[in-house]
């Protein structure tokens, strides 16, 4: 069985505890976004991620967010995640998550930052904050890059601006509060779910 193609939605499960993020993470697949990060200020974040590679299996590709030091990455691998997101650039991060054949996005800004990231091994680019940048910061970020870098916006992202970003040219995005709060329910944020995956595949029509 060929498995369609992930969409490029990152579901940021921050604040998740380990007692909940199985039926969380279920909820969030089921709606069709299939890569998650807990970001490992929140609670147990190992042990989250643990859970959910257990129960997801194949069905997603799970890892960590907030990741800031390389002692960190190998962390994450151990507990069998396969994706490393961070807020910031540091080579050593990435080099390190790149060579463990793990999926590094690093957060970059500025230019510098961006090819700093690529040349360490990114993955992809995680434009953070993306509402500090703006969709014209974010244009002539792209108008630089390597062709083929895929480029997703994370940070004030969500139903509202979908289309906007689209438009002009962002390749995924980040989900954060739009996505999942702590205390909300599982069958809250599979809600959430579903609604930010129909506004996106709506912007990738209208785009």
């Amino acid at each position: 069985m060929t498995l369609p193609e992930p969409l490029p939605l990152i579901g940021i499960l921050r604040g998740v505890t380990p007692e909940e993020a199985v039926a969380v993470g279920e909820a969030v697949v089921a709606a069709g976004i299939t890569t998650l990060e807990v970001p490992l200020n929140s609670p147990e974040p190992l042990e989250s991620i643990r859970r959910l590679v257990e129960a997801l299996g194949e069905r997603a590709l799970v890892g960590a967010g907030t990741v800031l030091t390389v002692a960190q990455v190998h962390a994450v691998q151990a507990a069998g995640g396969r994706l490393v997101v961070s807020p910031n650039c540091r080579p050593a991060v990435i080099e390190t998550t790149h060579r463990l054949g793990l999926k590094s996005w690093p957060g970059i800004v500025t230019p510098s930052e961006a090819f700093d990231a690529l040349d360490a091994g990114a993955t992809g680019l995680k434009l953070f904050p993306a509402v500090q940048v703006g969709i014209d910061g974010m244009q002539a970020l792209r108008a630089v890059l390597p062709e083929g870098t895929r480029l997703y916006a994370v940070g004030g992202i969500g139903v509202g601006n979908f289309a906007a970003w689209r438009a002009a040219g962002i390749d995924g995005a980040g989900l954060g509060g739009a996505l999942y709060r702590p205390g909300q329910t599982p069958e809250q944020v599979g809600r959430q779910a579903r609604e930010l995956v129909a506004a996106w595949r709506g912007a990738a029509e209208t785009g």
